[in-house]
């Protein structure tokens, strides 16, 4: 077994395999960019090295200093995680060449199967059923409009060297492959170095099912059954869960047999993952093969009891497999949610900043139920524009799948963040969908359901009261607090009216709540009967999370204060929460609503990037829906179109401008 592994990766996917090298009596050795100096990575490993400034491509992407940090630091074998040189050829082969293992497959299995179009060849060729598309390199635009004409629209035009959702465009027209195949070369040139893309078929209505592989060197190959990870938003998983609520027990068999024997062709010998599109049929189709540890494989860790990370260290150290097919068992369901840095707001673009506060809930193993957290972040810490979004992967098990939802819901509840947007009330808000707790899932599930965008949910009645409860029961806590303040004048006792007006959005809700102990009982007034609640908890001012019970029912509501009240978050609504008395609640009710001003004809940097491109000029006419500049932010590149049509008055940024959010961009007349 390796004394000494070094990690060629960052965020939570390092953090990650340290811990399985810790427990496994690893040391372990982290690299880092300028900008990840001060990352938790580094911080845990048992020694750091830089390796660069903060762009991967001058850093997480160069082999000579992944190499000169191994030869510093005496590592023996590297993994690679996922992402950066995960899936390159060239790094396993100049890590073997420097007498260094690779955890990960054979530089010949990344050959045939890292790659999409070598994939698709090996695969056709082993008589697998693959997705109609050309499986040779395209050459331009215009060639690319060949062949996808010949295919039939929609069409998928995507890097051949990539992964995790870069570099991938859908056309459902001729007029979009130009632009669609730019900007797919684009991405994979700048986030895989390797501009290469193919074209496939794109089939409606689909699911994204994969199956997990594990090989050794010792041509074992076992699959360790499959993961549902349909639930997607531009090409980009977002909730994984396994096992499949789609797949049987006989389909599940024919995928695994046909993954296996895949594997088994190229002689892969490590954890792999061969990902097939799903029609709701139940026929599937090979996809692709990723050649390394998937960002979403806690949730079969969590079903089959099984560590990959330990098992690819394992394998690469030359041990046979311990685990045959039979020893491989699914118990209960998982359920995986990314939280990421974003804006659901503003159409899920990143968001960046520093985490003022981060709480993620407590990991935990009890009454059946598991918690598990995997992050690269901590409190205080920032999260970079130069890297993936991705905050923390929060994973729940349970016997049952909506146990396994319930527990879900739950822990996002009680997930503090601040310091920028997060998508943390959209995942919250998705666990409540009924379409998604049904299981009736399909790669447009996000497109089909949030049309418009996600825009937090408007609470009905029952959330309603409860939002209003705790809003009442935190304000008494912090009147309270007020009367025990020393020094105030003496003089007649204070006295608290036990009637409130809770003001939430638009809706008022009047009540009464008094303490009783160390309860409260609240009891709802007007509504033609009588309604009331117990509530408890140890919630004191300070606290991101109001976590208690309301009558015997464990409940976590997100409670941040802001001016005259409460920001509110429970179950993907978002609200701010106002307690006043009666008498307070009859003026608010004569004030004038302030009205937001237009904030004129500019269009604004939707989120903190880079300036790649300006496609107009000052003085230029431009129509609904023509591309005015791109903008790139966490390795993806996001278009900007005119909203109407107008005359450009001034243009305020140039390519390689650094941008805030809002900043203006140009301005139209």
């Amino acid at each position: 077994m390796f004394k000494r592994i070094l990690i060629a990766n960052r965020g939570e996917i390092a953090c990650r395999i340290i811990k399985t090298a810790r427990r496994l009596g690893i040391a372990t050795v982290a690299v880092y960019s300028e900008a990840d100096r001060d990352a938790l990575h580094v911080e845990m490993a048992d020694e750091a090295v830089p390796i660069g400034p903060p762009p991967a491509s001058e850093s997480y992407l160069v082999i000579e200093n992944i190499l000169a940090a191994c030869k510093r630091t005496g590592a023996e074998a590297v993994h690679p995680g996922y992402g950066f040189l995960a899936e390159r050829e060239a790094f396993a082969v100049a890590l073997a060449r420097a007498g260094i293992v690779f955890i990960g497959p054979h530089p010949d299995a990344i050959a045939a199967m890292g790659d999409k179009l070598e994939s698709k060849k090996a695969a056709a060729k082993a008589k697998v059923s693959i997705v109609p598309g050309h499986l040779g390199v395209i050459a331009d635009a215009a060639h690319a409009a060949k062949i996808a004409d010949e295919i039939g629209y929609p069409v998928m035009i995507k890097a051949s060297a990539g992964g995790g959702g870069k570099g991938m465009r859908i056309a459902y027209s001729r007029d979009e492959i130009a632009e669609g195949f730019a900007r797919a070369r684009s991405e994979a040139k700048s986030s895989f170095g390797d501009d290469r893309v193919l074209i496939e078929k794109f089939i409606v209505d689909p699911r994204h099912i994969e199956i997990q592989v594990l090989g050794d060197k010792h041509g074992n190959v076992i699959h360790l059954g499959e993961r549902e990870c349909s639930i997607q938003r531009r090409n980009q998983k977002v909730v994984e869960e396994a096992p499949s609520p789609l797949i049987d027990a006989a389909t599940r068999r024919k995928m695994g047999e046909q993954a296996v024997a895949l594997a088994k062709a190229v002689g892969y010998d490590s954890a792999g993952t061969v990902e097939f599109v799903v029609g709701q049929d139940k026929r599937f189709y090979f996809l692709e093969m990723n050649t390394r540890l998937q960002v979403e494989h806690p949730v079969t860790e969590l079903v089959t009891g099984v560590d990959l990370v330990e098992q690819m260290i394992r394998v690469a150290a030359g041990e046979k497999l311990r685990l045959k097919q039979s020893d491989i068992e699914l118990s209960g369901w998982a359920v995986e949610t990314r939280v990421y840095a974003e804006d659901p707001a503003r159409n899920f673009l990143p968001s960046v900043g520093r985490l003022i506060r981060y709480r993620p809930p407590a990991e935990r193993s009890a009454d059946g139920v598991t918690v598990r957290v995997d992050t690269g972040v901590y409190e205080g810490g920032e999260i970079s524009l130069y890297y993936d979004p991705l905050i923390a992967k929060l994973v729940t098990h349970a016997p049952t799948r909506k146990q396994a939802i319930a527990a879900q819901a739950d822990a996002l509840d009680a997930f503090a963040i601040e310091g920028f947007r997060h998508n943390i009330s959209f995942l919250a808000a998705l666990m409540q969908h009924g379409r998604w707790q049904a299981g009736k899932l399909s790669t447009a599930f996000l497109a089909e359901e949030f049309p418009d965008g996600f825009h937090s949910i408007v609470p009905g009645a029952q959330t309603a009261r409860t939002l209003a409860a705790v809003a009442a029961a935190t304000d008494h806590v912090l009147g309270e607090r007020k009367r025990r303040i020393s020094g105030q004048r003496p003089g007649a006792a204070v006295t608290r009216e036990r009637r409130r007006a809770v003001r939430l959005g638009d809706g008022e809700i009047t009540l009464e709540i008094t303490r009783e102990g160390d309860a409260f009982v609240v009891r709802f007034q007007g509504l033609g009967k009588s309604l009331g609640a117990v509530l408890a908890s140890p919630w004191k001012p300070g606290d991101p999370i109001w976590s208690g019970t309301i009558d015997k029912r464990p409940i976590s509501v997100q409670v941040r204060p802001a001016l005259n009240g409460f920001d509110l978050a429970y179950r993907g609504v978002e609200t701010r929460a106002y307690v006043y008395t009666e008498r307070e609640a009859a003026a608010v009710r004569l004030m004038p609503e302030k009205k937001v001003a237009d904030s004129g004809k500019a269009v604004r940097c939707p989120m903190p990037g880079l300036v790649v491109s300006i496609s107009v000029s000052e003085g230029q006419e431009v129509k609904t829906g023509e591309t005015l500049a791109v903008v790139e932010a966490m390795k993806m590149e996001n278009v900007l179109r005119a909203e109407r049509d107008g005359v450009v008055k001034a243009i305020r940024a140039k390519p390689g401008d650094s941008l805030a959010v809002d900043a203006v961009i140009m301005e139209f007349v």
